[in-house]
């Protein structure tokens, strides 16, 4: 099997298994300045390339691909994907089916493929409700009912980052606008960090910052997310929730500032845990997908998970 997590700073493929072990993988920059056609490109010369690989280490072929998206995927287009330009008008489903001479495609939102690797084998494994909170370049969740990831009327369950920040907040989705991602994700704390430094930062950077102004910036980041997680929490009243993504690389003091909201606001506080899989948990994702699709008897040529 395939797997291919696109995500806004890096690309990873894998071959994997019919057990759901990892056989070998690869992992890019995304490159967004560059484009979309070019990442998808680029992955798909990995993808043949470890196919090769693995295919010179046991024999066999795959049988099926799953991939994790930024956005929405539909058959022409992804909506709600603005990282990478471009990326938005992709035809993804028919671009990794003549790249990678395969019919069994299925794609499913990267927080959501993470939220079911973590659901299968990790960190939500028995949750019911579970809640994946995804902590990277963008800000995403995905709910875990009975095992199953929630995936709304349009595809759009977890969009989080949409979320307004409060009652005077005009910015959002009919103006381009994903008012939360754009104050607390990580590409905004390192844009944030920034301006306010005086040099380039990524989040990491800002979070590891011994100065003050940097420390106070990640505070209020945090305090500001922590509400929205507990407002999720309220609403949804999981029993566990697990926080993955890059920004975990700072996980005590993640954990920390949203577990205090959550003890003080939510009425039954929920269990909070670092996600099992960390930020392979998109990629961990879609290999479950591909599993998905060998076991899947649909006779439709490929599958997004909306």
């Amino acid at each position: 099997m395939l797997a291919i997590d696109f995500g806004g700073t890096k690309v990873a493929v894998a071959t994997a298994w019919l057990d759901g072990e990892i056989a070998e993988s690869v992992r890019l920059d995304t490159d967004a300045p560059r484009g979309a056609t070019q990442v998808v490109q680029r992955a798909l010369a990995s993808a043949r390339d470890l196919v090769a690989r693995t295919n010179a280490v046991r024999g066999g072929r795959p049988l099926a691909v799953g991939a994790a998206s930024p956005g929405i995927v539909l058959e022409d287009r992804v909506l709600l994907a603005p990282n990478v330009p471009g990326w938005e008008d992709l035809s993804l489903p028919a671009l990794l089916r003549e790249g990678l001479a395969l019919e069994k495609v299925r794609f499913m939102t990267d927080a959501k493929a993470a939220g079911l690797a973590e659901a299968r084998w990790g960190s939500l494994r028995d949750a019911n409700p579970g809640v994946l909170l995804s902590l990277g370049t963008g800000l995403a969740a995905a709910i875990v009912i009975d095992g199953q990831v929630l995936n709304g009327a349009s595809g759009a369950a977890g969009e989080i980052g949409y979320l307004l920040r409060g009652a005077g907040d005009e910015a959002g989705v009919a103006r381009g606008r994903a008012p939360l991602e754009e104050a607390v994700a990580g590409r905004a704390i390192g844009e944030r960090g920034s301006r306010l430094l005086g040099e380039t930062l990524t989040a990491e950077q800002v979070f590891s910052n011994d100065d003050p102004r940097a420390r106070a910036l990640v505070s209020e980041v945090l305090a500001e997310l922590a509400v929205h997680v507990a407002n999720v929490a309220i609403l949804i009243d999981p029993s566990r929730i697990a926080v993955g993504g890059g920004l975990m690389g700072s996980g005590p003091r993640v954990l920390d500032a949203l577990g205090s909201r959550l003890r003080g606001a939510v009425p039954f506080p929920p269990e909070l845990v670092p996600a099992r899989f960390g930020p392979d948990g998109a990629l961990r994702g879609a290999v479950a997908l591909a599993l998905d699709g060998v076991r899947s008897r649909a006779d439709t040529p490929y599958t997004i998970t909306r």
